[in-house]
């Protein structure tokens, strides 16, 4: 395998490099506020959009659990705060307002089913039952008995009333509060939803962004779960508000990890092959997906891609359900193994359903967008405190937990300015990429005609763009060569983290017999390592103290430059490929925890870990297709 390493300087960044034509910016397009009940169930009273935006902003605010002054440690380009669209507001109002008593009881409606979801969690929570106690308004030793009565029977009782009033006005403030803080060139706040469908404890949940204004988007109200749990049905509600408002939209699939199969199926939820119909629709709203965040990492597992020794990657193996049930991952939880089955799908269907850009966001539920390990303030308002992340939630000893949880993870976005609009045509054109936490600078380009070099241009994007596509683009033979692409991977390790171990090309590919398959290619790395006879590096080594959750850079790289070619191409058949960058290992947030609580505490989880980078894949459209 030709490998080709350039280290050059680091006065040479990412974004002089591209400066002319495309600005790298950082984000978080999946955060939670005080309005998402289970935000506020967990403890997050008083932590707002406008939080949101002053913690993203860097400024100091209060953190709403344990009241000290929090600041990010470097600040945000944009956000979307993306509350949960179902009782937007609903538990927040119940508690500062309360509610008529004689609406409480037997209420049939979806929105009702929903309110019960979210109280059985909440009365499930080990810091949620007595609030949500206190929240009723009826005598202590009344919604005690009725607590006891709820946990009973389920889905026969409902504690709300549906409060449309206040979901359109709690999508006022939200709305309202992005037009304050956007400030296009500067900072950008984009509006947008959580739609959170669980079937059968299976999570199918979508983020939907819009460019559009708060002018527009207050004449809509978000669609939730409780107007439909179908995928198909959110998106012809995308279509019909796109046509009569003029906004558009993006549908951003998330923990796939957790759809127990569903997220990246054969057939539609409702058991439907897919029609063209459905695939047009599909491929219109998705087009990219989160591939890490808070609750783990969705790229592969070991048991789907066990020659990846990287596969096993802040895997999270909890449910979104009550009792919990054994983990067991299928093909549709992930993103490579759901390119894979979309070049399948390609094949027999003549449409790819799957042909995703990654993104990484937080899904924090404390308005804090907080993705560093030595800084992070966890998924819950509650679990914000290194004595609450060793209690497994819903007092089960399999259940989730914060130690359980990543600090992860940022959307890296090749934008023509900061600005609602350049991010959104980014995001649909897959310009993409995600880190699971780090700011890791990175380019990745496919073409024909590319050199060594090429690698030291000025004008790199624009040598690169007119013959070949950036990360998200699509590539064909020119004429009659069956000669492989060139692919170009720049990356620079984040200016105040860590060193860089390694860049590798991850290929998927389908075969005559509409078979996939997959390799990953180590195509840069730092030192004097060799490929041994299995063909895999040594580990970079560990710089790591334990005792002190430090470590230095006197191994691996600051950056690399590389070209690469497939040396198994084929030009008759269809290929995706994306990188991966891999930093050297650095201190866990578990670990700077146990150390805090005395360095004796077990948090289940490996004191280090190696953060990475992923850009969207670049896909090989072979002729037949």
């Amino acid at each position: 395998m030709k490998r080709t390493l350039a280290i050059v300087a680091l006065g040479l960044s990412m974004t002089s490099v591209a400066g002319q034509e495309k600005q790298l910016l950082w984000g978080d397009t999946h955060l939670h506020t005080t309005y998402s009940s289970d935000a506020f169930a967990n403890n997050n009273l008083s932590a707002d959009p406008d939080t949101a935006y002053r913690f993203a902003m860097g400024l100091p605010v209060v953190h709403p659990y344990h009241q000290a002054r929090v600041q990010i440690g470097t600040p945000l380009d944009f956000l979307v705060v993306s509350d949960h669209a179902e009782f937007l507001g609903a538990i927040r109002h119940v508690y500062f307002d309360g509610v008529d008593t004689s609406e409480l009881g037997l209420i049939a409606s979806a929105k009702a089913k929903i309110a019960q979801w979210i109280l059985r969690r909440a009365i499930d929570s080990r810091s949620a039952r007595s609030l949500f106690i206190d929240v009723l308004p009826m005598p202590r030793d009344a919604a005690e008995a009725a607590a006891a009565d709820f946990a009973e029977r389920g889905q026969n009782v409902g504690w709300l009333p549906p409060m449309p009033q206040v979901e359109v006005n709690t999508w006022k403030t939200i709305t309202a509060a992005a037009e304050r803080y956007n400030q296009p060139g500067k900072f950008t706040a984009m509006i947008g939803w959580e739609w959170s469908s669980i079937p059968g404890g299976a999570n199918l949940h979508r983020v939907v962004l819009t460019d559009a204004g708060a002018d527009v988007a207050q004449t809509f109200q978000p669609f939730g779960l409780d107007d439909s749990p179908y995928p198909e049905d959110l998106w012809a509600w995308l279509d019909e508000t796109s046509d009569s408002t003029g906004a558009d939209f993006l549908a951003i699939p998330h923990n796939s990890n957790i759809s127990k199969g569903f997220m990246f199926d054969t057939k539609t939820l409702r058991g439907e092959s897919f029609s063209p119909e459905y695939l047009a629709q599909r491929r219109k709203w998705e087009k990219i997906a989160e591939i890490t965040q808070i609750k783990g990492d969705s790229e592969t597992h070991p048991d789907l891609s066990p020659d990846d020794e990287f596969a096993d990657f802040e895997t999270y193996p909890f449910y979104i359900q009550r009792e919990p049930t054994p983990y067991v991952a299928a093909v549709g939880d992930y993103l490579r193994p759901a390119l894979r089955r979309g070049l399948e799908m390609q094949r027999q269907l003549g449409s790819n359903p799957y042909q995703l850009g990654f993104i990484g966001s937080t899904d924090a539920h404390t308005a804090l967008s907080s993705a560093e390990e030595n800084n992070f303030h966890g998924k819950l308002a509650t679990d914000s405190i290194p004595a609450n992340k060793q209690t497994r939630f819903g007092n089960n000893s399999q259940g989730a937990y914060g130690w359980g949880m990543s600090a992860s993870g940022r959307a890296a976005v090749w934008a023509g300015a900061n600005t609602r609009e350049e991010i959104f045509a980014a995001m649909k054109r897959r310009e993409v990429y995600a880190t699971t936490g780090p700011r890791i600078a990175v380019q990745f380009f496919g073409g024909w005609g590319f050199s060594d070099a090429d690698l030291g241009a000025t004008d790199l994007y624009a040598q690169a763009m007119s013959s070949g596509v950036p990360m998200g683009g699509e590539l064909s033979l020119p004429g009659a060569s069956s000669q492989p692409p060139t692919f170009i991977i720049q990356a620079l390790k984040d200016p105040v983290g860590a060193n860089l171990d390694r860049v590798q090309i991850i290929k998927g590919w389908v075969d005559q017999a509409g078979v996939s398959h997959e390799r990953v290619y180590d195509v840069a790395w730092s030192g004097q390592r060799s490929p041994g006879p299995d063909g895999k590096l040594p580990p970079v080594g560990n710089t790591v103290d334990v005792e002190t959750a430090r470590y230095t850079n006197s191994i691996g790289e600051p950056q690399f430059v590389a070209t690469w070619q497939d040396p198994a191409f084929d030009a008759s058949q269809s290929a995706f490929y994306y990188a991966r960058v891999l930093e050297i290992p650095t201190p866990r947030h578990s670990l700077f925890d146990a150390i805090a609580l005395g360095g004796k505490q077990e948090t289940g989880r490996p004191d280090t870990l190696q953060e990475r980078a992923y850009t969207s894949p670049i896909w090989y459209q072979a002729g037949e297709n």
